[in-house]
């Protein structure tokens, strides 16, 4: 290898190591929650990975709809073909599920 090639694998090598470093503190939790301050979620629960108890959240949720909306308005045909590609009845009595006990909590406070 001469001295150029060398030099460009050196900047690549940088570069890699600093993508790296970002995506782990991206993955990592926020300072001062340990794995015991997380929240506890049981076995068998649902969801399990902090991404998809955040997708779960109200921000992840909205963000998940205003991408499905922009989505619907841009290309009506590969949403149907995504819709018929999923567990609709599944997502879809989740989503009553959460808003009927979201109405509760209305009611009851």
């Amino acid at each position: 290898m001469n001295l150029h090639e060398e030099a460009a694998r050196d900047a690549l090598m940088a570069r890699l190591a600093q993508s790296r470093a970002e995506i782990q503190m991206l993955l990592d939790p926020p300072p001062g929650e340990d794995a015991a301050d997380a929240p506890f979620v049981p076995p068998g629960e649902f969801p399990r990975s902090r991404t998809m108890r955040m997708l779960m959240s109200g921000r992840g949720l909205s963000t998940v709809g205003a991408l499905a909306g922009g989505l619907l308005l841009a290309r009506p045909g590969l949403i149907w073909r995504l819709v018929r590609s999923i567990p609709t009845r599944a997502l879809t009595r989740m989503i009553v599920v959460r808003a009927l006990a979201a109405l509760r909590e209305r009611h009851s406070s």
